[in-house]
């Protein structure tokens, strides 16, 4: 933060604002039903849902804007001018990196880290060695001491916050961050370490605001994902790599050493290659078809059996990533696809096919009922209240089903809804320490920098970005985050 004064403000302000919007806390101002909201009422909750709270001014610009019109341009995020953030944004070093350039450097520090170990004694594959040290925290200073590859990551979980303060496309930067937690990933975990931000750069953020389905099925093909959930790895039973791939042997991502160039110790190259081989046609894993039915889609009570999930793990099979040198991207094995007939939710898969089964049922469950009854749940537990109205949801659907999953039509449902500006909705969400640090700096009007700290605050309340280990994302009920 460039003014010491405005950070001292920022943590007064900060003080007094986790709990603005909160059903126990006492009211800035009582809300009156409905059509009996001042112009500025309506505009200080609209500010406080569809944005990170108002900055000094907000309030009177949107009032003289007209809310409903503010809420209709937020919608449409393309057209709103945000030359002063994109001028900013090129401050931020990681957005200079794809990622390859983000594979080498990661190769790079656990060469680094090898060596020190084996200088100081320690054996390569000890309790500090390449999978330990993904359960460590990422860092939280700009220390020339700590590798770039770790100083890049600190400063991506930094460029979330300071978008979030600095945008003009609030809205925007709101669904970003839902869809961050609803499509999760862990940047601690491996390859992760540099596949997590191509995921938000590539994958969520250009259809943050576009149709579910698109969405979807790019998450599903996203790299991130692939190894988060581990299915790049999953291969039908008593599937074989061919004679090439075998005698390769050559570990791909992040958990294994000599990702990059050859292994010139004997001793590693045999245990580097044996342990390669160990990992070769496990079988299936059904981590990610778990997953994608139980969080991503149809919800825990979406009507799925045991064997869909074993039969969309089955769909799902030789879905795998190519090498870092070769891009990184989704590569699909034929050789560990299951091309046996399959059935899922009722529905036929006839055999003899292979990844295009997959993007057909992606199709599927993103248009499936279950889908759009979870999904639009949790956009009103986000936008309107914990418990989220029934009225707000059917509208939610109702919208999805018109528009084919367009979230930008999902949204306006929500807004335009008698449930949004109800009474009993008004104030009454809890921050997250997101929310929380993010509407602290907007009230003072802070301008922050490129330096970590806005991020090391949402860190130490509770909500390490990207870091949330388990695959349901950081919780949005009050319960989660107020003791």
């Amino acid at each position: 933060m460039k003014n010491p004064v405005v950070w001292r403000s920022l943590v007064v302000v900060g003080a007094c604002l986790p709990f603005v919007g909160a059903q126990h806390a006492a009211p800035l101002q009582s809300a009156p039903p409905g059509p009996a909201l001042t112009p500025e009422d309506s505009a200080f909750h609209a500010l406080n849902r569809l944005a990170y709270g108002p900055r000094p001014g907000d309030v009177p610009r949107v009032v003289a804007e007209g809310v409903m019109r503010w809420i209709d341009r937020q919608l449409s995020p393309d057209g709103i001018d945000d030359d002063h953030w994109a001028q900013r944004e090129r401050r931020f070093d990681i957005l200079n990196y794809d990622r390859g350039d983000l594979a080498a450097l990661y190769a790079e520090a656990q060469r680094e880290r090898r060596e020190l170990r084996l200088a100081a004694g320690q054996t390569a594959e000890g309790p500090d060695s390449v999978g330990a040290q993904h359960a460590a925290p990422l860092p939280n200073q700009s220390d020339p001491m700590i590798p770039k590859s770790r100083r890049l990551a600190g400063e991506f979980a930094d460029l979330a916050v300071v978008r979030a303060a600095l945008s003009e496309r609030q809205l925007f930067e709101v669904m970003v961050d839902f869809w961050t937690n609803h499509f999760n990933i862990y940047f601690a975990k491996g390859a992760d370490r540099f596949l997590t931000p191509d995921y938000i750069e590539h994958t969520i953020r250009p259809r943050a605001m576009g149709k579910f389905e698109d969405l979807l099925i790019a998450t599903a093909k996203s790299p991130a994902m692939l190894f988060y959930l581990d299915n790049w790895e999953s291969v039908a039973p008593g599937s074989a790599p061919p004679a090439a791939l075998r005698v390769r042997a050559r570990p791909l991502f992040g958990r294994r050493p000599g990702l990059f160039g050859p292994v010139r110790d004997p001793a590693r190259q045999d245990s580097v290659r044996r342990r390669a081989l160990e990992r070769m046609a496990k079988g299936i894993n059904e981590n990610y078809a778990r997953e994608l039915l139980e969080l991503h889609t149809l919800g825990v009570d979406g009507g799925y059996t045991q064997q869909d999930v074993i039969d969309v793990a089955r769909i799902f099979t030789g879905w795998s990533i190519e090498r870092p040198q070769q891009g990184g991207g989704l590569e699909f094995h034929d050789w560990a696809h299951d091309t046996g007939e399959k059935q899922v939710l009722g529905v036929r898969f006839p055999a003899g096919h292979g990844i295009d089964e997959g993007i057909r049922l992606l199709k599927l469950l993103a248009n499936h009922p279950a889908t759009m009854h979870h999904v639009s749940r949790k956009l009103c537990q986000r936008f309107v209240n914990d418990d989220p109205p029934d009225g707000c949801v059917d509208d939610a659907v109702a919208a999805w089903k018109r528009s084919s999953g367009d979230m930008r039509e999902v949204l306006r449902a929500i807004f335009h809804g008698p449930d949004f500006w109800a009474a009993e909705n008004m104030r009454a969400k809890v921050k997250t320490p997101l929310e929380f640090v993010v509407s602290a700096a907007r009230a003072v009007a802070a301008e922050p920098d490129t330096s970590p700290r806005l991020a090391q605050v949402v860190a130490r309340l509770g909500e390490p970005l990207y870091l949330h280990v388990a695959p349901d994302g950081y919780p949005e009920r009050e319960a989660a985050w107020v003791n």
